[in-house]
């Protein structure tokens, strides 16, 4: 589809039957990063960022909702404004006191090594209303992506990737490592830990197995494989992540486990080795007038692997296999511009999932950087049940 007709189906009507589809309503020419979460109520609340072009600082947080038996998603409502900052990856968290909060990033520009890290209380009376900010005191360049969780001695776990500075030199992603901050007082104060040997392991997303067992999942910067990594304390202490058998395309997944134990993991299962196209930088469509030279050392990112197709993955060992494979949405997954508006970018990326309460899959993610899709499968569709 072209960039119009995208636009012209981004009304939030669901289509289809079993499978499920809507294309969310935006105003906002770029639309992506989607992250998606169930309210109180079982409303289903989606947000992501939109603006112009990624990095610039008309990027702002936005949320959708669907509530219960509704055909169709609100209107698009603006969750954030920073005027001088491009405010990206929304993550929406409700603490132990039940007050709902959501957390985004807010950059200058292509610097994600100078990003803040911001809150703000969160209302929903059929509306999602968002309160005064206030930054949360970590270093600049933690970026979040991942949903929190509780460790076993009441805790809270925010996974967290640093794109650390390099002075004089712009960041390119060679030196990004994966923390995890944690909050004893239900997210006032917030301290990190770092994961061992994690450079270019991104995204860390934590699912809790049984016991004091865990597992972290990372995008990687290599464009290699998704990696995985181990607690067997209950997420107090890590182990260095390690390859599974997942390509990786350096673009974000996500893991859920499902009610039935299995791992449930969306993605592009590409990777450097299966595509040579490449790109300069995430942000180098904005980088004009910046002369510094780009960070040297660490690891080497690879940039505009394609993103597509979008697949749902499924373990049974805890996330070190994932044998079952099933296409969710395909495309060519171009992904050598961040332009929205010309055609060329046809990515499907920045996955989120959620399990319904009947066993039915929800996705979120961004389709041609143009729009925020989202699809609804059914029970056992990824076991061949359904069509």
């Amino acid at each position: 589809m072209s960039p119009d007709e995208i636009a012209a189906r981004m009304n939030g009507e669901l289509t289809g039957m079993d499978r499920v589809e809507a294309f969310l309503p935006s105003h906002m020419v770029q639309n992506h990063a989607a992250f998606i979460e169930r309210l109180d109520d079982g409303t289903l609340a989606c947000l992501w960022f939109g603006g112009t072009l990624e990095g610039k600082s008309d990027i702002s947080i936005y949320a959708s909702t669907l509530a219960p038996g509704a055909d169709r998603w609100s209107a698009a409502m603006q969750l954030s404004d920073d005027p001088a900052r491009s405010e990206q990856n929304p993550v929406l968290w409700r603490n132990g006191r039940g007050d709902w909060q959501l957390f985004h990033t807010a950059q200058p520009a292509g610097n994600q090594d100078e990003c803040l890290l911001r809150a703000r209380p969160i209302r929903f009376d059929g509306t999602l209303r968002g309160g005064t900010p206030r930054e949360i005191g970590l270093p600049l360049g933690s970026f979040i992506r991942g949903r929190f969780v509780r460790r076993k001695d009441g805790a809270w776990m925010m996974p967290v990737f640093r794109c650390i500075s390099r002075p004089g030199q712009r960041w390119n992603g060679s030196h990004d490592t994966a923390a995890v901050a944690v909050s004893h007082d239900e997210g006032e104060s917030w301290t990190l830990s770092e994961v061992p040997g994690s450079i270019g392991s991104v995204h860390m997303t934590i699912v809790p197995l049984d016991g004091e067992h865990m597992v972290a999942f990372y995008r990687r910067r290599q464009s290699d494989f998704v990696h995985r990594s181990e607690s067997l304390d209950g997420g107090v202490s890590w182990s260095a992540p390690e390859a599974t058998d997942v390509p990786n395309n350096n673009s974000s997944i996500n893991v859920v486990r499902l009610r039935d134990g299995r791992l449930a993991m969306v993605c592009n299962p590409t990777s450097a080795a299966t595509s040579s196209d490449r790109r300069v930088s995430l942000y180098d469509e904005i980088e004009a007038g910046d002369d510094r030279p780009d960070a040297s050392g660490g690891c080497s990112p690879i940039w505009g692997v394609p993103r597509a197709p979008l697949t749902l993955c499924i373990s049974s060992d805890g996330g070190r296999t994932w044998p079952l494979r099933r296409v969710v949405d395909d495309s060519t997954g171009t992904c050598l511009s961040n332009n929205s508006t010309d055609g060329r970018n046809q990515e499907l990326s920045y996955p989120y999932l959620l399990e319904g309460e009947d066993g039915e899959i929800h996705v979120a993610y961004t389709y041609f950087r143009r729009a925020i899709k989202y699809v609804r499968l059914p029970a056992g569709w990824i076991d061949g049940a359904v069509a």
